[in-house]
């Protein structure tokens, strides 16, 4: 029985794997031939953030199994982190690709800092009420941003609130400019990037699922109490599961940040959260994959509806509803699976007739 389960985890692990490794394969292609349409050609870089968005949430709600509304927080603080590491380094260090790198480890470093801060307080709580706490931190974190003053200059780094008292000597440079946000942003972010990364967070999170830890994590969501029983940590596997999957979202958040002129905080606001938790819905709870490619169909889908107008939303609204039920229906699911049986039936039989044509070569 043990040994079923990690054969369909591995099996699992590595379609996702594949799949990820093939559309980016198809995609480059297609882009480095132009082929690609401008539109879609301009979405790669955001789609590969909300993906790793999904997957980082799905790693909160559907492995730790704790609701969090406060997610979009997190991109915020390695957005902001993250384009803030990258303007200070434009003079010392000149290679881009050098750079957003170290400015994805920034984000995501400060932003599991604050994910560890907030965990504190916060995962002492359960079901409604670590929703509403994270919603109001996630939110808390926006209103930062949003009156926060940065700037550089040969003294070093200045910060203020509320009033630009950075005082900076002549030649200084303002980064993070109040409710103005950054400006002026070097687009130094690209779709390779964003496709290593989000193999990172894949590597990272399925090691960690398949984990001795991982199995703790699980079996915290499944039975709290029973898990309790035989000497597992509430507090350490709850924290480490949320400030994974934190650091996770604030390398988002630089690559996201990192691929327009100008970054301001409602960027990042309630909405966001929601979305996020929306494509881990409709993808599954605990299955990367679909958190994947309903974050990738549901970040494509509002602009190509664009030219219905007024329509646009609602008719985003029918595809979501026609979506959930369709993944929570049995009958869809067995048909599906039905399917896949049959692909796989096809494929041993046309491997085994290969091979037994080579035997007789």
């Amino acid at each position: 029985m043990t040994v079923k389960r990690i054969s369909k985890n591995t099996r699992t692990t590595f379609i996702t794997y594949g799949f990820v490794a093939a559309a980016f394969a198809v995609l480059q292609v297609l882009n480095s031939s132009g082929d690609l349409s401008p539109l879609l050609s301009g979405m790669l870089i955001p789609i590969c953030a909300w993906v790793v968005m999904a997957i980082s949430l799905n790693l909160t709600v559907g492995i730790l199994g704790e609701l969090s509304l406060g997610h979009a927080g997190f991109m915020s603080v390695g957005a902001f982190m993250g384009t803030t590491a990258a303007i200070a380094l434009q003079r010392s260090v000149e290679s881009a690709p050098l750079r957003l790198a170290i400015a994805i480890v920034v984000g995501a470093v400060f932003a599991a800092i604050v994910g560890f801060l907030i965990g504190i307080p916060v995962l002492r709580l359960n079901g409604d009420y670590l929703a509403i706490v994270t919603l109001a931190f996630g939110e808390i974190i926006k209103s930062i941003f949003t009156n926060l003053y940065v700037g550089i200059d040969e003294r070093g780094f200045h910060m203020s609130l509320l009033k630009d008292r950075t005082d900076l000597l002549p030649g200084g440079k303002l980064i993070i400019a109040g409710p103005m946000g950054i400006g002026g942003v070097e687009r130094i972010s690209t779709f390779i990037a964003g496709f290593v990364l989000i193999m990172i967070c894949l590597i990272v999170i399925f090691n960690l699922v398949n984990s001795r830890a991982g199995r703790a994590i699980m079996a915290l969501r499944d039975n709290r109490i029973a898990a309790e029983s035989v000497g597992i940590s509430v507090t350490k596997y709850k924290m480490m599961a949320f400030v994974t999957s934190a650091a996770m979202a604030g390398g988002a958040g630089a690559l996201f940040a990192l691929n327009y002129s100008t970054v301001v905080a409602n960027k990042f606001d309630f909405n966001n959260s929601i979305l996020v938790l929306v494509f881990v819905v409709l993808g599954g709870l605990g299955n990367m994959l679909g958190s994947i490619i309903a974050a990738a169909a549901l970040t494509i889908l509002p602009e190509a509806l664009r030219q219905f107008a007024d329509y646009r939303m609602l008719v985003y609204a029918i595809v979501l509803i026609l979506v959930m039920l369709g993944t929570n229906n049995p009958q869809i699911k067995n048909a599906f699976a039905t399917c896949f049986d049959w692909l796989k039936g096809v494929f041993r039989k046309q491997s085994a007739k290969v091979s037994g044509e080579r035997k007789e070569v």
